[in-house]
């Protein structure tokens, strides 16, 4: 499933080509991708034509684009078109001449703009992915719903919305390492109040957003943690140093275009992402660790594996799962 740094390569996506442009009209061939969507395709379709995609917004793997009435004004928005990508799902931006996918799901054609192209495709191969729309509620802090700090953009204020709104489908998820308003001493304590293991913890979306089993094993074992440390034995600096670790390895992530193993996982031009050539641990049972030469080994962890080092990652006596 796509993490943080997948979800943010396809927002870059959508920000350059999609935001800013009026939804002209939309198709839905398959009514099963806007399953979330109660009020079924008509409702669908009648909220999404006419309006303007205002922006592209992320928290975590939540991405939703808030939409208005008019291109003119910028009011608060009350409305966003929720993109969940699921397993397979990808968000192509493609000319209305290129020849239809095998699953396309749900089609948007935009408004004319220079030599942008004007199809926005939803295509899903697994259908565990969907489009809906939902209301936008204040967020519990009162700051922006989303964003990427400039520490990790290279300046860049992509990502950034001046809207203290979120999905109500996201309220209740906690801000991601790269949000320029996540608290790390918030988590610090959360952390500290539960009797849990780290990896699970890091797992939990309510805690800290966006990151998945790829990018936990690699912040682990660029940490020296392992995912069965007790969270009320952390200290702040080891709860600073493994939120550094997923800093870093989701910025370089996002620098690769993400993690790609398949053709599943895509850009909205298509592209896979290459970060898998830089993994050093995720998926590396019985290569050597990058670091001290010990073989890398899997364990089962939730119905999935993890991968460590036993040598630079030991395992503690009061371990939890």
């Amino acid at each position: 499933m796509p993490e943080l740094p997948e979800v943010e390569v396809v927002r870059r996506g959508l920000e350059r080509w999609v935001a800013g442009r009026r939804i002209k009209a939309v198709s839905v061939p398959d009514p099963r991708s806007i399953r979330r969507h109660a009020l079924g395709v008509e409702d669908f379709r009648g909220n999404l034509e006419g309006a303007t995609v205002l922006s592209v917004v992320r928290r975590g793997k939540f991405l939703w684009m808030p939409l208005s009435d008019s291109a003119t004004t910028v009011p608060s928005p009350e409305v966003a078109l929720v993109a969940h990508l699921g397993m397979s799902g990808q968000l192509l931006v493609e000319s209305p001449e290129q020849p239809h996918e095998k699953h396309l799901k749900v089609r948007l054609s935009l408004e004319a703009r220079g030599d942008d192209p004007e199809e926005l495709r939803f295509v899903d191969q697994r259908i565990f992915g969907g489009l809906f729309i939902t209301s936008l509620v204040p967020t519990a802090d009162g700051l922006p719903g989303g964003g990427i700090a400039s520490t990790f953009t290279g300046g860049s204020s992509l990502g950034t919305t001046p809207w203290a709104l979120v999905p109500e489908e996201a309220a209740h998820i906690g801000r991601d390492p790269l949000d320029p308003h996540f608290d790390l001493e918030a988590l610090h304590l959360k952390l500290r109040s539960r009797k849990t293991g780290l990896k699970r913890a890091l797992l939990d979306q309510s805690l800290v957003s966006g990151i998945g089993n790829i990018y936990a094993d690699e912040a682990l074992w660029a940490a020296r943690m392992h995912y069965a440390r007790p969270t009320d034995t952390m200290r702040r600096p080891d709860t600073e140093r493994i939120i550094h670790a997923a800093r870093d390895v989701m910025a370089r992530a996002l620098a690769a275009g993400g993690t790609s193993f398949d053709s599943l996982y895509v850009n909205v031009n298509g592209a896979s992402g290459y970060f898998a050539r830089s993994l050093n641990a995720y998926g590396r049972e019985g290569d050597p660790c990058p670091r001290c030469g010990t073989k890398i080994r899997r364990d089962t962890f939730m119905n999935r594996s993890s991968y460590s080092c036993a040598v630079c990652q030991g395992r503690p006596r009061n371990a939890r799962m």
